[in-house]
């Protein structure tokens, strides 16, 4: 019956010799006589009208190719060479098995480009507050991108990251890390929240956060900040595969990254917040690399 054989674009040796196996119509001839029979090359040649050395030299260029192997078997005077096809079908994957290059994108919180919030909001530096607190327009602020914690109420904030190391490379897994808590006027462990992320405009799962953390001090958080405040968030990660999209290794949609045309546009859209619909209307507090418990701001790695 024969096998098949799988190749692609890191088997250079294999596809010369296979082209230049195939690139010859006799030896095409040779290949379909043998679908029908096992033939010694006295044989072929006859069936061919070849001359014997010639049909003796397609052979072996076909049988360095792999498509074919010969095999020595008594004669009346001495042995003769038998010719037996060894591939029933070969696929060729025009790719290659390059190693995985790896960017990742760290983005201040305090570096969106569009926002809608709704009290209570608020944005701080590590030293301050920035404006005045459950004040929207503040948020319009030059001093945000100072930012090292913010919040609102309902809304969402807009970033955008750069994508141009995606030029003429495909995107195998995004990966979008932040630390997130819902937001009450003071910490509050009965807040829920149903904070959602989409990734250029497309929805890629939303998070059920049960509280606005507190009880405790934030691991980074600067003595000034009051001890009945937020103090703390949980890291999640949004994730997009070629198999689909995960919240922290969990499937919630099968949509894969490609539907995402991470670079078609001149960057990457990430929005974060609260759908209008939501059945937890809880608010988000988004951390910094300064408050919290990550020293991380909101963290894009691209696979590709």
């Amino acid at each position: 019956m024969g096998k098949t054989i799988q190749l692609d674009l890191d088997d250079k040796e294999q596809l010369v010799l296979l082209a230049k196996a195939l690139s010859a119509e006799v030896r095409i001839e040779i290949l379909k006589l043998l679908c029908r029979y096992d033939l010694n090359i006295n044989e072929i040649a006859e069936r061919l009208e070849l001359p014997q050395s010639s049909a003796a030299a397609h052979i072996k260029v076909l049988e360095e190719a792999g498509l074919i192997i010969t095999s020595l078997k008594p004669a009346v005077r001495g042995s003769m060479k038998v010719c037996t096809k060894q591939v029933k079908s070969f696929n060729i994957d025009l790719t290659t098995d390059l190693e995985e290059e790896t960017e990742v994108i760290n983005m201040p919180i305090g570096n969106f480009v569009d926002y809608y919030v709704e009290p209570t909001c608020g944005i701080v530096s590590e030293k301050g507050h920035i404006d005045e607190e459950d004040e929207p327009r503040c948020f319009y602020n030059p001093d945000r991108i100072k930012a090292k914690l913010l919040w609102f109420g309902k809304g969402y904030v807009e970033y955008r990251f750069p994508n141009k190391i995606l030029t003429n490379r495909t995107e195998k897994r995004l990966e979008l890390s932040m630390e997130i808590c819902s937001e009450d006027h003071e910490y509050n462990f009965d807040f829920p929240s149903d904070i959602t992320v989409w990734i250029n405009g497309i929805e890629a799962g939303t998070w059920n956060c049960p509280s606005d953390f507190g009880g405790r001090r934030g691991k980074l958080n600067p003595d000034w900040w009051p001890d009945k405040n937020t103090q703390y968030g949980v890291l999640k990660t949004w994730i997009l595969t070629e198999q689909g999209t995960y919240l922290d290794e969990e499937k919630v949609d099968s949509l894969p990254i490609k539907d995402y045309h991470l670079s078609e546009n001149a960057y990457i859209s990430v929005r974060i917040g609260i759908k209008a619909d939501a059945e937890h209307i809880g608010g988000v507090n988004l951390f910094g690399d300064c408050f919290g418990d990550y020293a991380q701001n909101i963290r894009m790695k691209l696979v590709f």
